[in-house]
C-alpha cells in the first residue's frame, strides 16, 4: 500500500513523534555498537533505505520517481541517489538454511495430532523410524524433506539449542515454538523478521485509519524482582498458548487456501515480555500517587 499525500513529511515535526523514535532506536543502536557497526556505516545504509522506501510507498502516479523528487522529498543528495537506486532491488534477503527448513518442521510439530501428546505439548520422539516408525524424529524429518539425513538436522538444531536428549534418549524439543537459543546468524533473521512485522503493524496504525492491526501491551511500573519472575512465567504459559492455538489454525487454512489457489498473503503473530530495573527517582509522597492501572494499548485499534 503506498502512502498517502497526506503522509509525507512536512516541514513541522511532531515532538511527540521525535521522542518515540528517539526511544525506539536506542537498543538498536545498542546492539549494532555492541557489533562494531558505526554512524558513519549506519549511515549508508539509512541513505539507500530511504530512497528505497520513497521510491517505492511515494510514487506520483504510476510513472518512476525522478532523481530530484526523491532527492527533495528524503534530503538525500541526488548524486547518492544516482549511484544507490540500481542495486536497491539487487540485495537479497539472507535467510539461513536452518531456518527455512526449520519453521516448516517446528510446525508440524507443534500442531499435527500425531506429534502431540494428551497436553497437545509436542512429543519426545525416538530418533530413527525403527524405533518409531513415522512418529520418530527421522520421520518427522523426512516429512519436511527427503534431501536432507535427519542426523544433520539433530546436530544443527542440538548447536542452536531448540532440541535435547532426554532419558530415555528422546528427542525432545526445548522451546514450542522455533526460537534458537544459540547460533547468531539463526537469531539475526527472526530478530529481523519478528521486529519488522512488529514496527510494520504499529506503523500503519500510525498513518491508517482505514483497517488497525492489534498491537496491545500491558505495562506496570512498581514490581519486585519476585513479582516479574512471575509475570515473566505466565506470559510465557499464556502466550504460548496462544501461539500453538494460531500455528494450529493458520497450518490447516493454508492447506486449504493452497488447494483454492488463493494463498497470496502473509501474516506474522508474535508475544513478547521485557522487564528491566527502574532508574533511581527521588521518593514521592505515596498520598499523591495513583495506584498502578492496567494499561491497554491500543494505537487506534477498534
Amino acid at each position: 500500500m503506498a502512502a498517502s499525500n497526506k503522509n509525507r513529511p512536512i516541514s513541522t515535526v511532531s515532538p511527540a513523534l521525535i521522542s518515540a523514535l528517539r526511544k525506539v532506536l536506542r537498543p538498536l543502536i545498542k546492539l549494532m555498537l555492541s557489533k562494531g557497526i558505526t554512524y558513519s556505516y549506519l549511515i549508508d545504509i539509512i541513505k539507500e533505505l530511504f530512497v528505497e522506501v520513497a521510491d517505492k510507498e511515494f510514487m506520483l502516479g504510476s510513472k518512476p520517481s525522478s532523481d530530484s523528487y526523491l532527492s527533495l522529498l528524503t534530503g538525500v543528495h541526488r548524486k547518492d541517489i544516482k549511484r544507490l537506486r540500481p542495486g536497491i532491488d539487487s540485495k537479497p534477503e539472507i535467510i539461513p538454511e536452518a531456518v527455512s527448513m526449520g519453521a516448516r518442521f517446528i510446525s508440524i510439530w507443534t500442531s499435527d495430532a500425531r506429534y502431540l501428546d494428551s497436553n497437545n505439548h509436542p512429543k519426545p520422539l525416538p530418533l530413527f523410524k525403527k524405533e518409531g516408525g513415522d512418529i520418530s524424529f527421522e520421520g518427522l524429518v523426512s516429512s519436511v524433506s527427503r534431501d536432507i539425513r535427519s542426523r544433520v538436522v539433530l546436530d544443527e538444531y542440538q548447536r542452536l539449542g531448540v532440541v535435547h536428549f532426554d532419558d530415555k534418549k528422546r528427542v525432545c524439543l526445548n522451546v514450542e515454538a522455533f526460537i534458537p537459543t544459540k547460533g547468531f546468524e539463526e537469531k539475526a533473521f527472526y530478530f529481523g523478521h519478528n521486529l519488522h512485522d512488529h514496527a510494520a503493524a504499529a506503523t500503519h496504525n500510525m498513518l491508517y485509519e482505514d483497517r488497525s492491526f492489534i498491537e496491545r501491551s500491558v505495562y506496570y511500573d512498581a514490581l519486585s524482582p519476585d513479582s516479574i519472575q512471575s509475570l515473566a512465567e505466565q506470559a510465557e504459559s499464556l502466550g504460548m498458548q496462544s501461539l500453538l492455538a494460531i500455528n494450529k489454525e493458520a497450518i490447516e487454512l493454508e492447506k486449504k487456501d493452497k488447494q483454492e489457489n488463493n494463498s497470496q498473503n502473509r501474516m506474522t503473530f508474535g508475544i513478547y515480555f521485557f522487564s528491566e530495573q527502574l532508574e533511581s527517582q527521588p521518593p514521592v509522597n505515596k498520598k499523591d500517587t495513583p495506584s498502578n492501572k492496567t494499561i491497554i494499548k491500543k494505537d487506534n485499534d477498534k
